[in-house]
């Protein structure tokens, strides 16, 4: 007589995903860079910045750092190569952030397959907005990471609203805006993103779940070769975030500091007209100015006399993008999404302005 002897089956406890310790490592980078950024550079920055209160001083034209002193004594082109060498100059910390920052996220984003996303543009944009709102970076430097989360496979109404919100929202510099001006003024440099944000979705088209980052391998399951594999995966990242970025950032520091200097300042100074408040609202579009330095510039114009709706038009205009974020997002989502952004700001910053005509503010 035969017997059957039943095996008992072996139950494995809880599999952990293939690319766990991948997703771990670049969540650790990315958090470690944020908590480094947070607490010895940025928000000590902006706090002081605030403190200052009415005695908050610009350093030149589009940067609160001076490495290369500039004077109007110089020529035209030694000018513009020292503001755009300050420009560099002050934009460090928000670069020594970024690109570390977008390298692990681009990682990251591979290592969980398809990027989580809300399947309403609503939700997609509150979303980013929430997101970007305490990160601290201007839009210049908010650009790589942004290009990270794209290159990633990110929805991209979800990236272009953080990138409109860590300049326009962060809550130090919206204090700062309600300290330094008539409440009209600083309820404007608000107003305006908010309006932006809601616009978003007819200005930028979704993207479909694709992700396009360099992947990290695991066939190797041992410790060493996924550290060696991940450590190789990082840096090819960084170093494709940085080629992405360092054109354009260098564009943006020559043409912006070009414009900074050879533009008369008097200009603002003249009667008010509708066309001066249009070419001040574009002005102000394409400026790449620092963090908080939109709020700074505006107040120093403010507080010199010049007329209210230039102010309103640079103070609402400065901060959501710069000619550096425009041109990196035509080079990723077309030149089309990229005018019709840079439209929409422009736009609004003559609205601010034309309401500023007919509104009257002390």
């Amino acid at each position: 007589m035969s017997t059957t002897r039943m095996v008992r089956p072996k139950f494995a406890g809880p599999a952990s995903s293939p690319r766990s310790l991948e997703i771990s490592l670049a969540l650790l980078i990315a958090v470690g860079a944020v908590m480094i950024f947070w607490s010895q550079q940025r928000y000590p920055a902006l706090l002081k910045k605030m403190h200052a209160g009415t005695a908050i001083k610009v350093a030149g034209p589009i940067s609160f750092d001076t490495l290369l002193k500039v004077t109007p004594a110089m020529p035209a082109p030694t000018r513009v190569l020292r503001t755009s060498v300050n420009w560099l100059y002050t934009n460090r910390f928000g670069m020594y952030f970024a690109l570390p920052f977008g390298a692990a996220m681009m990682t990251l984003l591979v290592g969980v397959g398809t990027p989580k996303r809300f399947s309403s543009a609503a939700g997609n944009v509150l979303c980013g907005a929430v997101a970007g709102a305490p990160l601290g970076v201007c839009t210049n430097c908010a650009t790589p990471v942004g290009q990270s989360l794209l290159v990633g496979g990110a929805s991209t109404r979800l990236t272009v609203a953080a990138m409109i919100s860590s300049p326009s929202f962060n809550p130090v510099v919206v204090a700062m805006a309600f300290v330094l001006f008539p409440l009209p003024l600083a309820a404007m440099r608000v107003v305006v993103p908010v309006l932006l944000l809601i616009a978003l979705p007819w200005l930028v088209a979704e993207n479909k779940l694709v992700v396009k980052s360099i992947g990290v391998p695991v066939a190797a399951q041992e410790l060493g070769p996924r550290l060696i594999a991940f450590c190789g995966t990082y840096l090819r990242n960084l170093l494709r975030l940085t080629l992405l970025t360092l054109p354009w950032m260098l564009l943006a520091a020559v043409t912006g500091a070009m414009a900074a200097e050879l533009i008369p300042a008097y200009g603002t100074h003249v009667p008010v007209s509708v066309l001066g408040v249009i070419g001040v609202a574009i002005l102000g579009t394409l400026l790449p100015v620092p963090m908080a330095l939109d709020v700074g510039i505006a107040y120093v114009l403010y507080h010199a006399g010049v007329p209210l709706p230039y102010v309103a038009a640079l103070l609402c205009t400065l901060g959501p993008v710069s000619l550096y974020s425009l041109t990196a997002l035509g080079k990723q989502l077309g030149w089309k999404t990229s005018a019709q952004l840079a439209g929409a700001v422009a736009l609004l910053g003559c609205a601010a302005g034309f309401v500023m005509m007919r509104l009257p503010v002390s």
